[in-house]
């Protein structure tokens, strides 16, 4: 039987993630409190952060605006598009 937790992003019980996924207290924290499908939407939202603003994941300055959004979109700190996105499939 799959774990569940009280999503923070979803606002409901849903199925937890399988494994701790990013290092530290975030983890720990994201792990505890995000399900497996905000943490995809996460995923797609980064992806399109790291393609629209051409970010480098190995530049310290990128990862920690990385970190910073993916606080901001997981709980509830108003992470947005960059200004002017259109979605692909818009």
């Amino acid at each position: 039987m799959p774990r569940t937790v009280q999503c923070t992003y979803l606002g409901r019980e849903a199925e937890g993630l399988d494994r701790v996924p990013y290092p530290g207290d975030l983890g720990r924290r994201i792990f505890d409190n995000i399900s497996k499908e905000a943490w995809q939407l996460w995923l797609r939202h980064q992806t399109m952060l790291i393609n629209e603003y051409r970010l480098s994941p190995i530049d310290p300055k990128a990862r920690k605006f990385l970190v910073d959004e993916m606080e901001k979109f997981l709980f509830g700190g108003g992470a947005q598009a960059p200004e002017g996105y259109v979605a692909p499939d818009a």
